[in-house]
């Protein structure tokens, strides 16, 4: 199945250095680096009508959307975006709302921000919103974006809790349905910095055919017909890759217990690097072996 969308999804933390400073403009070189040189300029290159893009905000995983919402406002006029608008939708029933239903099928990209991705999904999940958001994502050249809660939403399985201490003791990784934009995959965000590798080694050995997804802050990936990804930003990407495991304890231990796991696969991916979802095989834009 041809997919015409495009996926972005970002680890979190992507406005390093707070928007609601006062002296933004004087210290803009420190505090939108990232903005211009990575992901969200990244965002507007790759959709269809660049900065002329119809950019929805989405605030719905946040507990203080009126707050965040509208610090992507001014990353993305920041950049010369300046038709960006921000969708509060805070209850199930206003996902139907037809106003709400326009604004989505006029945007070129919906960008989801971080909070509470069980927030995001349980509010979203099923409704006429969903429903049009997968139709664009599939059949139109369309963006979503999301970072943290909205980048760990978008694929068919999620982790929505798990405590990264005592994420290889047996029971404390919950996972539940996303938004299901891309199949065969299961995303952990803030990987590095909140030391989640555990997480997604027991989200992985639960289920080896699923791709374990670790973004970190400042990072994320290009996903393009939900197979071809390109590492974008500025950190490191973590895939655990369970398919030729060939031991593990998981079955005959009981709940909050350790795990054991024998020859599980990893990966490390930089800005350029890429990964084949249907292949399994990664490329380094700048391998020692060139």
């Amino acid at each position: 199945m041809n997919i015409l969308g495009k996926l972005i999804i970002i680890g979190g933390a992507v406005d390093k250095g707070s928007f609601t400073e006062t002296d933004l403009d004087k210290n803009a070189t420190n505090n939108l680096n990232f903005f211009e040189t990575g992901i969200l300029k990244r965002i507007l290159n790759e959709s269809k009508h660049k900065e002329k893009s119809r950019i929805e905000v989405i605030t719905t995983a946040s507990v203080i959307p009126r707050e965040i919402g509208p610090e992507y406002v001014k990353a993305f006029e920041y950049l010369n975006a300046k038709n960006v608008d921000i969708l509060h939708i805070e209850r199930r029933e206003q996902a139907g709302d037809e106003a709400v239903l326009a604004r989505l099928k006029e945007a070129d990209i919906v960008m989801f921000t971080g909070g509470d991705q069980l927030r995001l999904s349980s509010i979203l999940g099923g409704t006429r919103f969903h429903d049009m958001l997968l139709d664009k994502y599939h059949n139109e050249e369309f963006i979503y974006a999301g970072t943290s809660a909205g980048a760990a939403a978008a694929s068919n399985n999620m982790i929505y809790q798990g405590s990264s201490s005592e994420a290889l003791l047996k029971g404390e990784v919950k996972i539940s349905s996303g938004l299901g934009l891309i199949d065969g995959v299961i995303i952990d965000t803030h990987f590095v910095q909140r030391g989640r590798i555990g997480r997604l080694f027991q989200a992985v050995v639960g289920n080896p055919r699923v791709l374990g997804i670790g973004l970190g802050e400042d990072t994320g990936l290009l996903i393009t017909n939900n197979k071809d990804m390109e590492a974008i930003g500025s950190g490191l990407v973590i895939l655990v890759d369970g398919r030729e495991i060939k031991d593990t304890n998981l079955t005959k231990v009981e709940l909050g217990q350790p795990i054991s796991i024998s020859h599980l696969v990893t990966h490390v991916m930089s800005k350029f690097d890429t990964y084949n979802l249907e292949t399994h095989k990664m490329h380094i834009q700048s391998s020692h072996y060139l």
